[in-house]
């Protein structure tokens, strides 16, 4: 197959591949509509229809997809299939490399620049040059053999992820025609958006590359991973330059869930399910009946009969089971798992297996208790992406936004399958409730606010203000991730957060913590983050005293984004010697931090701390 203006990618003997890309790479740096640098060429990475071969294992999570097809009903969006909606990455084979294997990509950017210092040629691949030894070579003026091209590293999108060739002729020429150019790409001295300038060799004209941030055509819509028929034509914004490598160039739409005990509701639903050829024609004469036969009394066993006729009418009807909240539905899970007893050890099929530690006296009354994690299984379903400006998901994870597609005709998303252990951690309510008072705390919430707004203004659909609550939350997980790296065996890098929050106004309160560590691919971990579970009062002393000072108070303690001037909009006393972690451990790119709402902090009033005293 071909794209519509440079050919897919496709390996034509057994060659090494010239990168390679981690499975679990596929659903968040590196997903469809991703720009990938290879050795000598440019890529993107190639949209869902365009995935094939082995290891495409299907994921099912019912409260995931449920929570997906809901939203994507509401925005006109086809539904995912139900009985398949994630499926893994397809694997790759380095050893022999064919064209029905792995995910293909589209050449992209097909402008190349010359290394020829005395040429410089800003050339296209198709118009005079040479693919030879793996490089495209230009003949250039003064040389008798072809000098190596490179990818030029500039391109164009748009907001709506749209994604396109930077208008080189356009821009030299500032839209007026020229017969026949011949385009120069001068980088200078440094390489700086200053010293590039972009001319043309037949009319002589030329133009400074920093001009090009504020002067592009509008938007044509195109989309190059998703091949010919992909383009969305009449898009009403405006181009904006991009650098390919740069950290705004794609940023990944990540949901996902844990793998819970179905709730009273969806496990009827799942045994009505599995006995639908008998149970379909049931009625209150019949289901008597219908009960003497083994499979079906096993699997209506502690149903009523009217619960059991209720749930085949809504079957027969096609009435969707409400999931509810994804994240509320874990956080009842969490908060109604069993006391631990001794000896009583997760069935060797369970996803998921959690119990209630037995309260340390040394932890301080903030902390209301404290959950085991055991076993523990997390799907993670890309859903879609954005360029040039990120978006935050809700207190539950989601996203509202519509997203950039994936693929064109998919009925399912990519996905991961992660196998783990972990810490919850809940904090007690009325605390928390007494503590949303205070004056003080309502008074660093408002300079939180306003740094919010600020950060928020220029976005059409902003997100709402998460509230103080979470800021201490996230904070207190931050802290605790670097405290129990120390001791439990895994590097700060491998745990990640999953944060339980609810706004004021919500039924159910929310304030809990997850901390767990996990595996693609594996059956799960060996233990070491659950068993410091037991400990979390020694933890929590050393997160206390982590949070305490940081190296560079107090200029960090005395921030605040109500006075931000440098970008700093969502941190409060936040930086790198205090708070921030690996950005794989947290869900929100190190932002939304206050280490002052956790505890008393140079510079700010000890009275906004939640733990005002060492634990």
């Amino acid at each position: 197959m071909s794209g519509k203006k440079t050919p897919w990618a496709a390996n034509t003997g057994v060659v090494q591949p010239e990168g390679k890309l981690r499975r679990s790479q596929l659903i968040t740096a590196y997903g469809p509509g991703a720009m990938v640098d290879l050795i000598d060429d440019a890529v993107v990475i190639g949209g869902l229809d365009f995935w094939q071969g082995d290891g495409m294992r299907v994921l099912t999570e019912s409260r995931l997809c449920a929570s997906l097809n809901a939203r994507r009903r509401a925005q006109g969006l086809p539904e995912l299939r139900t009985d398949a909606p994630f499926r893994e990455p397809p694997k790759g084979d380095d050893q022999q490399p064919r064209r029905g294997s792995g995910i293909r990509a589209v050449e992209f950017p097909a402008w190349f620049v010359c290394q020829n210092p005395a040429c410089r040629a800003l050339v296209q691949a198709w118009h005079g040059l040479e693919r030879k030894g793996g490089h495209y070579l230009h003949r250039c003026d003064d040389r008798k053999s072809g000098a190596i091209c490179v990818p030029v590293r500039f391109v164009a999108a748009c907001s709506r992820g749209h994604l396109e060739e930077f208008p080189w002729i356009w821009f030299v020429h500032e839209g007026e025609h020229c017969n026949m150019p011949r385009l120069v790409f001068d980088e200078g001295a440094s390489g700086d958006f200053a010293d590039i300038v972009v001319r043309c060799r037949t009319c002589r004209k030329r133009r400074k590359f920093s001009n090009a941030r504020a002067s592009l055509p509008s938007c044509k819509g195109e989309r190059p991973w998703l091949g010919e028929e992909g383009d969305e034509p009449g898009c009403p914004e405006e181009l904006r330059l991009l650098v390919r490598t740069a950290s705004d160039a794609y940023f990944a739409l990540v949901e996902s869930a844990l793998s819970i005990p179905p709730m009273k509701e969806l496990a009827l639903r799942e045994a009505i399910d599995r006995e639908w050829t008998i149970l379909q024609v049931a009625i209150p004469e019949n289901l008597s009946s219908f009960r003497m036969i083994p499979s079906v009394r096993s699997a209506l066993e502690g149903w009523s009969d009217a619960e059991v006729l209720d749930a085949v009418a809504a079957r027969r009807a096609g009435t969707p089971l409400e999931h509810g909240p994804v994240r509320t539905a874990e956080f009842k899970q969490f908060v109604g798992a069993p006391d631990e007893v001794a000896g009583r050890l997760a069935a060797p099929g369970d996803a998921f297996f959690a119990t209630r530690v037995r309260r340390d006296p040394a932890l301080p009354v903030e902390i209301e208790r404290v959950v085991l994690a055991h076993k523990l299984r997390e799907v993670r379903a890309q859903v879609g992406f954005t360029r040039l400006l990120p978006t935050s998901s809700d207190l539950q994870g989601e996203y509202t936004v519509v997203p950039a597609a994936l693929g064109l005709q998919t009925d399912w998303l990519p996905a991961s399958e992660v196998k783990g252990e972990g810490i919850f951690v809940r904090l007690d309510e009325e605390a928390l409730h007494a503590w949303e008072k205070r004056e003080a705390v309502r008074a660093r919430e408002d300079q939180l606010r306003a740094g919010f707004a600020t950060w928020s203004a220029p976005m059409k659909d902003p997100p709402a203000f998460p509230g103080a609550r979470f800021y201490l939350l996230h904070s207190l997980s931050h802290l605790l991730i670097t405290a129990l790296s120390l001791e439990c065996g895994y590097a700060a890098s491998a745990i990640r957060e999953r944060i339980y929050c609810s706004l004021p106004d919500e039924p159910t309160p929310m304030a809990g913590i997850l901390l767990a560590t996990g595996s693609s691919g594996t059956e799960g971990t060996l233990g070491g983050l659950v068993e410091q579970g037991r400990h979390l009062a020694r933890h929590l002393r050393a997160a206390w005293d982590l949070g305490a000072l940081c190296s560079n108070d107090p200029v960090c303690g005395h921030h605040s984004p109500a006075r931000e001037q440098t970008g700093r909009l969502l941190e409060g006393a936040a930086c790198h010697g205090c708070l921030f972690i690996a950005e794989c451990s947290c869900e929100r790119f190190n932002q939304y931090l206050d280490r002052a709402l956790v505890v008393p902090t140079l510079g700010c009033d000890p009275a906004v701390a939640f733990f005002r005293a060492r634990p």
